[in-house]
């Protein structure tokens, strides 16, 4: 036996997403810590420094106890990110539809999605397209597949149509997120555009020209780039359910 831990196996991932791993025993008294604490106090980190701030020295930091003392609990960082994601999909809102059609009910989940990135900046990052399917994940994936009821879509469908859809609002998200911490738009054209007024002839560029002079001074906007994608995504959803 090594000093303060038993030589009980690693607990796998999806035992831990599922809690259904024991704590490995330790010696002295038990500090009544458990799987869920460590996560929040690991999305608490994350929301206020980004991911790379995750460290079990600084998760261990809030919690009082130990860096190693965390270990007893989660395996690593791989894997306490993996249970971050988990908890935020678990409690994801839920927004009731504003109708019936498939449409307004899958940009209720695309927007539900985006605004929990918006939230936490580091899932986007983070997010894996095919998660380990913990009790969060679980839980959102059932609601998600049950808004394409009534589609006509088959079984595979539903899951590529929400694949589909999910990965737009992830790159969606990173992208808000980028631009958000990325110099200013505004900035941007003061320190770029005398340059780009000599280089950018008219004459050579003309659709560029044109465009760009279009949409100068609309600074980027998030809401309606996720807005103007999502109607586009669902264009293409709604064609594959007309056929």
């Amino acid at each position: 036996m090594t000093s303060g831990t038993s030589d009980a196996p690693r607990p796998t991932l999806l035992e831990l997403l599922w809690r259904q791993a024991p704590t490995r025993a330790r010696r002295g008294p038990r500090k009544g810590l458990t799987v869920d604490a460590v996560v929040n106090a690991a999305i608490a980190v994350a929301d206020a420094d980004g991911l790379e701030a995750v460290t079990m020295r600084r998760v261990a930091e809030p919690l009082g106890v130990a860096t190693m003392t965390l270990y007893t609990y989660v395996p690593g960082k791989s894997e306490l990110i993996v249970l971050m994601l988990d908890a935020l999909y678990g409690a994801i809102e839920r927004t009731e539809p504003a109708g019936r059609d498939w449409r307004e009910r899958l940009a209720t989940v695309a927007r539900d999605n985006f605004a929990m990135y918006r939230a936490h900046p580091w899932a986007a990052a983070a997010a894996q397209n095919r998660p380990p399917l913990g009790p969060g994940q679980c839980a959102k994936y059932e609601y998600e597949l049950r808004t394409m009821d009534g589609t006509g879509l088959t079984d595979a469908q539903k899951d590529d149509a929400l694949a589909f859809l999910l990965a737009f609002v992830r790159n969606a998200a990173a992208e808000a997120e980028r631009e958000a911490s990325a110099m200013s738009e505004k900035e941007w054209w003061e320190a770029s555009g005398p340059l780009l007024a000599k280089v950018l002839d008219p004459e050579r560029f003309p659709t560029a020209a044109r465009v760009g002079q279009a949409a100068l001074g609309a600074a980027f906007d998030p809401e309606h780039a996720f807005e103007f994608g999502l109607d586009r995504a669902l264009d293409g959803l709604a064609a594959l359910i007309g056929r």
